[in-house]
């Protein structure tokens, strides 16, 4: 097993989801984990993670030295390369010039991390600090224009550092580093997959549960979908499932679900109309915050009802995952910081009566999708885009109404029609329409007319850790917008846009 410790990184499980691309065990732990601890964790290999931390910063996250003399192989990527080159005895300071985005690698030297690698490739940068001077042992194996020691090595102890990142999309043939760290380097057998992930997590589950029983919170999308299935094959009718209509579901979703969910999942399954319970809590509420608290405190409420009327009823499943996780708190401990908050993770009370399960949340979306396939779940369940769990609520700029709420349903359900019949559901990570908080003026009929704007967002994406604006054909776009302009009321303009993640979130709130 690989053992990757938490500095903080946005992106630490992701270097995870990379080990586990390549069938190897790995296992996540907070920065100050005992070292006795990481002994008896046995691993054949340690990654550092990245951070926001610099190096210099009172209270910035460490892990015992001792790691260094343990024999193993340490890969340190971005902060967890400062750490070791300050551990081990160089100095680290700020850079002259901040570096974040993409970079040109150049590789001096193509042994042991590089090896198959390309002289020259793109790599991805986010960082302050840099190393200034190296411990003895060690030497530069590859650098950018601004900065000179990019990567490292001291092979004779297995020690390696990346100040880029290796674990994202954008840094090209950054899986092979990291198969030649964890196979080649460390020598990791290639025996872990969705098989035994979900024998394990069932394992988990009937320990943890015993003879209570869960309720779940069922939205129809794949992660709860597969969530509920996963704790069904647990404790079986012991799980009870529960549809909330919040108002804020795209058009027909609830029909739609209703017949899907009845027809594939052999669930207990309560559909319950909170509609107006959600609508007059938002009334008047624009900030994306609050929205998202406020959904995830009535939704938490609703459960809690929920729950006195089963017996024996403990714990709550979520199909919480771990991009969820990692933009609202560090899931491991590490000081990880928030990006923005979640209606199944930054809105749960600090006193809930029910206990989580939560079996998906070391997962990619990605890994869900397989896991679904995995465990029988139906194709067109387990292909469905991300919807987020605050629902429209927060692709409204602005106050919600049930006003502009019928804006939004019909200018994101055209989309959604348009881009199924071009052939491109499945290929798009997410697709759909966002309600701008403004109004501008147009022409329509030979009258001026002040109405809203809609914004079309679709982006690929393997994991939502990162994204890129999809290059939607111009005469789509063209189509989508006609449309929208023409069959729904109150709208004059239609923007589409081109905003990557990062810098950007994929949800507009």
């Amino acid at each position: 097993m690989i053992l990757i410790i938490d500095f903080g990184s946005q992106f630490n499980q992701l270097i995870a989801r990379r080990v586990r691309e390549h069938e190897v065990y790995c296992q996540v732990e907070p920065a100050g984990l005992d070292i006795d601890k990481i002994k008896a964790l046995n691993p054949e290999g340690i990654i550092l993670s990245g951070g926001p931390s610099s190096i210099y910063e009172e209270n910035s996250p460490t892990i015992d030295a001792e790691i260094f003399k343990l024999g193993i192989p340490i890969l340190g990527i971005c902060y967890g390369m400062q750490f070791m080159v300050h551990t081990l005895g160089g100095k680290i300071g700020r850079s002259s010039k901040r570096e974040y985005g993409f970079a040109t690698l150049n590789i001096s030297d193509s042994q042991s991390l590089f090896s198959g690698m390309d002289s020259s490739l793109q790599c991805w940068m986010s960082h302050g600090d840099s190393t200034e001077i190296l411990p003895d042992t060690f030497s530069i194996t590859a650098s950018t224009q601004n900065t000179p020691i990019a990567a490292i090595a001291d092979p004779k102890n297995n020690f390696y550092g990346l100040q880029f990142h290796p674990e994202v999309e954008h840094t090209h043939q950054g899986k092979e580093m990291i198969r030649n760290f964890i196979v080649d380097i460390c020598h990791c057998e290639k025996n872990w997959n969705m098989e035994s992930f979900a024998n394990t997590a069932i394992q988990e589950i009937k320990d943890a549960v015993q003879d209570k029983k869960v309720i779940m919170g069922l939205s129809g999308g794949v992660d709860s979908s597969v969530a509920a299935l996963l704790i069904h094959k647990a404790i079986g009718k012991n799980l009870h499932c529960i549809f909330v209509d919040n108002g804020l579901l795209r058009k027909n979703e609830k029909e739609d679900l209703q017949k899907s969910l009845t027809t594939h999942l052999d669930l207990n399954i309560k559909f319950v109309d909170a509609q107006k319970i959600f609508l007059d809590a938002l009334e008047g509420v624009t900030d994306p915050e609050v929205k998202r608290k406020e959904i995830g405190r009535l939704f938490i409420e609703v459960f809690d009802a929920e729950s006195k009327k089963i017996e024996g009823a403990d714990f709550l499943g979520q199909g919480t995952l771990y991009p969820d996780i990692i933009e609202s708190k560090s899931a491991f401990g590490g000081p990880t910081s928030i990006i923005k908050s979640h209606h199944n993770v930054g809105g749960l009370p600090e006193k809930m009566k029910l206990k989580l399960i939560e079996p998906l949340q070391l997962l990619f979306k990605d890994e869900v999708r397989q896991l679904g396939l995995e465990l029988g779940l139906n194709e067109d369940l387990v292909w469905r885009q991300p919807f987020p769990g605050p629902g429209l609520a927060i692709r409204i700029m602005g106050a919600v109404s049930e006003k502009r709420l019928n804006i939004l349903k019909e200018a994101d359900a055209l989309i959604m029609e348009e881009i199924r019949a071009a052939g491109l559901y499945r290929k798009l990570w997410q697709s759909f329409a966002v309600l701008l908080p403004i109004k501008s003026v147009g022409v329509m009929g030979d009258k001026r007319t002040y109405d809203s704007c809609i914004a079309i967002r679709a982006v690929n994406s393997v994991d939502a850790m990162t994204a890129d604006w999809a290059r939607l054909p111009h005469e789509l776009l063209a189509k989508m917008s006609n449309r929208i302009i023409n069959e729904v009321d109150g709208v004059n303009r239609v923007v589409f846009d081109i905003t990557s993640k990062p810098p950007g979130t994929i949800e507009w709130e």
